[in-house]
């Protein structure tokens, strides 16, 4: 393996200072040995041959994908078949002077010539050493000095320092960097530890037959090189050339997965959209090449957050696998205050905005997931820039309505907002026609049986109206689902009550806001979001929910029937005093007692 550092920091030099001087010294001790010691004229040439070999290698290193470095070399071939052939002295010196006169040749900073040469030297020695006690008369005690020899050379010294001065010098965590270098060398090296085993059985069989060994480095070499180049290939059609990260197509691809491995493990998954603030101002004032230079110092600042891509233009996605609302707002909060500190040479500093959306409590789907956390976005812009917004179930369009519900100067302004925000739930549910308007004119009718004054009525009429405002926050794929919901499912369609709440009360529509809350209260105390019981739950409250129920059980749903007027009557009497009042059921019965069957169209009229 061969580190790719041209200039080591001064970080660096703790490691490479004295990695270095023990090469040297073992160079040194391993020519002094050789020489003191007579060889024949064929061991030279063997010696010279693999030495020979050793340098083409290293001109020709192959890449590996994954491996911080500049690739694994079939160098490591020579080296330990030389190391096992002829000794510890022998290895020292062809592990050393191969590399060196490729990387010379070459021209490449002497601080990284000497460091490769003295590391190779030191993988040598300590292989060679580790083996001199292990008998070579059996077939294993051969493999036995192979894989002990092979072992030390890349794991123990080479692997080491390498992911040393990577660790040292990109400030990367040396143990993950270590076991991510091993992952990815492991099967090439194990390859090579063959083919050493190979030339040493054909070498001391024939020195000549060695050469039959060639094809097969070769073959291995080429297999790699294409194999790499494959898997650049892909890399590259999933990344963005400009910034590095992720590209469209790939946050798509990964999204996907996520959400389906979230879905499998019953995980949360968070995902926070990224924008630049007054991008195109940038572009304008400064030109492109400034604003692409922004846009580098964004996407290094994503990298720390979690999986990034690049959706196009100023905008950015980040992958929070695992994390809830709470965790994933601190994550997006902290990507805007490291990019607040970004200061442009031209522009100054820089800011983003960011919206996060949760699987599964806000969206289930991948575009139901983009499109909430995109709302969130949107809002973060809204609210000043240069900050991090959750989902909120609110567009542009139903917010405005809300607010002119909030403070329409009159009533038939405040009417026609709450009938603009019923269509936009209606349009989203499961029933037909229009439910929550036909469920505020019932709710409106009932109110006015129970003999409640007439603005009292009318503030029923349009609480009922509301009632499934907080469906905005559900995900259409639970609202449509034409089956039963399991569980997480019902978790989540149960939140709609306190999202229309925290909606309306903070525009103050009170009392509308607090019974839109409790309409799924039940009067056993059995209901939801509070369990209250009895007269503890708003009468506004319990009037909607047998208009609800009504109007529920009377519409028309793709897995069953509508019930007839008399069959829903019946059961809203049946169920009196335990999911419903008692007094409330009997006023609905007694108001639509005073005319024939009605239609649904009838009973808005």
């Amino acid at each position: 393996m061969t580190s790719t550092s041209t200039r080591p920091p001064s970080s660096v030099l703790a490691i490479v200072t004295p990695v270095i001087a023990a090469g040297v010294a073992a160079v040194a001790a391993a020519a002094y040995s050789y020489a003191r010691t007579p060889h024949s004229f064929g061991d030279v040439a063997a010696f010279v041959g693999l030495l020979i070999g050793m340098a083409v290698a290293e001109r020709f290193p192959v890449p590996v994908e994954g491996v911080d470095a500049g690739g694994v070399t079939l160098g490591f071939v020579f080296a330990v078949a030389g190391t096992l052939l002829f000794g510890w002295q022998a290895g020292v010196m062809i592990s050393a002077a191969g590399p060196t006169v490729t990387h010379l040749v070459g021209h490449r900073p002497p601080m990284r010539v000497a460091y490769n040469a003295a590391m190779f030297a030191l993988a040598a020695l300590a292989g060679g050493l580790a083996i001199e006690s292990i008998s070579e008369r059996s077939v294993l005690g051969l493999l036995a000095r192979v894989i002990v020899c092979a072992f030390i050379y890349n794991w123990v010294v080479n692997l080491v320092l390498v992911t040393a001065v990577l660790s040292a010098s990109a400030g990367k965590p040396f143990f993950k960097l270590i076991l991510a270098n091993a992952r990815q060398t492991t099967a090439p090296f194990a390859l090579m530890t063959s083919a050493a085993l190979m030339l040493v059985v054909l070498w001391e069989r024939s020195p000549a037959l060695s050469l039959a060994l060639v094809g097969p480095l070769i073959a291995i070499a080429l297999y790699q090189r294409s194999n790499f180049k494959a898997m650049r290939a892909m890399r590259l059609a999933l990344t963005d050339p400009l910034t590095g990260l992720g590209n469209h197509r790939h946050f798509h691809e990964r999204l996907q997965r996520e959400l389906t491995q979230a879905e499998h493990d019953g995980l949360t998954l968070s995902l926070c959209l990224v924008d630049i603030d007054d991008f195109k101002r940038i572009n304008d004032r400064f030109g492109h090449p400034v604003g692409d230079r922004v846009l580098g110092q964004v996407a290094s600042r994503l990298r720390q957050g979690g999986e990034s891509f690049r959706l196009g233009g100023d905008e950015f996605a980040v992958l929070l696998p695992g994390l809830d609302e709470r965790a994933a707002i601190a994550v997006a909060r902290s990507i805007v205050e490291r990019v607040g500190t970004v200061d442009v040479e031209q522009v100054g500093l820089v800011t983003v905005s960011a919206g996060i959306a949760v699987y599964p409590a806000q969206g289930v789907g991948r575009d139901e997931l983009i499109r909430l956390a995109d709302s969130a976005l949107y809002w973060a812009k809204e609210d000043g820039k240069n900050r991090a917004r959750t989902y909120q179930a609110t567009s542009t369009l139903e917010l405005s309505q809300l607010q002119q519900l909030a403070e329409g100067p009159d009533r038939a302004a405040r009417y026609r907002a709450a009938a603009s925000l019923a269509k936009a739930v209606d349009a989203r549910d499961v029933y037909t026609g229009s439910h929550s308007e036909r469920v505020g004119v019932l709710a409106a009718r009932i109110a006015r049986r129970l003999g409640i004054d007439e603005p009292q009525v009318e503030l029923t009429r349009l609480a009922g109206s509301l009632h499934d405002l907080g469906k905005l926050a559900i995900p259409e794929e639970i609202l449509r689902k034409p089956g039963a919901l399991n569980e997480s499912e019902r978790l989540v369609l149960q939140r709609h009550p306190q999202i229309g709440y925290r909606m309306l009360e903070s525009l103050g529509v009170e009392p509308i806001a607090e019974w839109v809350l409790h309409h799924h209260e039940r009067w056993d105390g059995s209901g939801y979001p509070d369990r209250l019981r009895g007269e503890e739950i708003p009468l506004g409250a319990r009037i909607i929910l047998v208009a609800d129920a009504f109007d529920a059980m009377t519409s028309e749903r793709v897995y069953r029937e509508p019930l007839s007027y008399h069959d829903a009557v019946a059961e809203l009497e049946r169920c009196a005093g335990t999911q419903f009042d008692p007094l409330v059921v009997e006023a609905f019965s007694e108001e639509l007692g005073f005319v024939e069957e009605p239609r649904a169209a009838q009973l808005v009229s």
